[in-house]
């Protein structure tokens, strides 16, 4: 099985926009076609489609940010399509997503963020070795960091 990650174009945008989580987590992130049009609004976005070989299973969106100075690169959304959660499919991906930010980047950290309730999403976070910082968001949200390690 083979994890890739494909920019958001003409020619799959319209399949990204049909990718939907499960119910009980609609709250927890905004939906692909929101995602699409902050993406468009604010082009320091990288929207990017997940792929099990040519099968698309989810959506991330990360990017480069600068703000007092300081440049973070931050991982904004990332999710699995509710037909291909519980498969092992979330940690491959984000295992595979992790890399190539880093790559991209030459970053030392990745940042991302989300709610206090969301348990699942920490302790996935935790897993790949993201640690809460003690920051909040713009939206109030609990920011984690993950430090490169380099191999």
């Amino acid at each position: 099985m083979n994890i890739q990650i494909k920019e958001v174009n003409e020619f799959n945008r319209q399949e990204i926009l049909k990718l939907r989580v499960k119910d009980t987590q609609v709250g927890y992130i905004e939906s692909v076609e929101e995602c699409l049009q902050e993406s468009e609004e604010v082009s320091l976005w990288r929207p990017v489609g997940l792929y099990r070989d040519e099968l698309l299973i989810g959506f991330a969106m990360y990017g480069l940010w600068q703000e007092n100075g300081e440049e973070r690169v931050w991982l904004d959304r990332f999710l699995i399509a509710a037909d291909y959660q519980g498969q092992g499919l979330g940690k491959q991906s984000l295992n595979c997503l992790l890399k190539h930010i880093f790559d991209e980047y030459q970053c030392q950290y990745i940042y991302l963020s989300l709610y206090d309730d969301n348990q699942c999403a920490f302790d996935l976070y935790r897993k790949f070795g993201f640690v809460v910082n003690g920051e909040k968001d713009i939206h109030g949200e609990t920011v984690m960091i993950k430090k490169r390690i380099n191999q």
